[in-house]
Parts: structure tokens; sequence; C-alpha cells
């Protein structure tokens, strides 16, 4: 459930993977949440899609229930087109790769509104 916290904003598309690996690292999954629009469109297993805070909310809330230590991998350098933003991870231990388009926001800090997760293969 959305608490009143009121959280550090993402002021670059790159903070956003900061702000969401120490926010699940502590276990905050509204902190996590507050990273996306509240439309959003997140990748699920099995190839869907979840979208919206309370559907992040419910698959981020079993992510972390697993309890894992989130790391930052391989962060690539933002792709900045006017206010869209695409922002991508790589994993070299697993091979995964993360890509998410982020929004900048009316106040301009960034939100994402898109996340895929994927296995490279």
């Amino acid at each position: 459930m959305p608490d009143d916290k009121q959280y550090e904003p993402a002021r670059e598309p790159n903070d956003l993977a900061r702000l969401f690996i120490e926010r699940g690292n502590a276990d905050d999954l509204e902190g996590m949440v507050v990273l996306f629009e509240p439309d959003a469109v997140v990748s699920a297993p099995g190839g869907g899609s979840v979208c919206g805070h309370e559907a992040i909310r419910r698959k981020y809330r079993a992510v972390l229930d697993r309890r894992p230590e989130f790391s930052l991998g391989e962060q690539q350098p933002a792709l900045i087109n006017g206010d869209i933003a695409l922002t991508s991870i790589y994993f070299t231990d697993d091979g995964s790769a993360y890509a998410e388009v982020a929004r900048r926001q009316p106040d301009g800090t960034w939100l994402w509104m898109i996340d895929k997760g994927m296995i490279a293969g």
C-alpha cells in the first residue's frame, strides 16, 4: 500500500536503476514502485507483462519475498531524445539484460514507463 514517505527522485534517467537497486536491497517495495509511472508496463515471467502500480507492486513483492541481492551490473549510458530515454543494464554473470524506457516528468524528474528484462541466448 502506498505511504506518505518522501523519496529521492531520479534527476537523470540512469538514477532510476541506482535508486531501484538501493531500495530493493533495503526491502523498500514502495520506494521501488514510485520509480514507475502510474500506468507503466513491466515484463513478467513467461513473456507476459503487468501494467500499473498495483500490478507492479504485486510483481516486486513476490521478487522481494525471495530475498534477492540486487546489483547494478554494467549500466550503459542513457540514450536520451527530448523527454524520453532508453536505459539499459547488462549482467555478464548470467547474460541477462534489462532495457527500460523512461520519461521526463513535468517537474524535471524521471520515471520508467516501460521495463523489459530478458535473458540473452
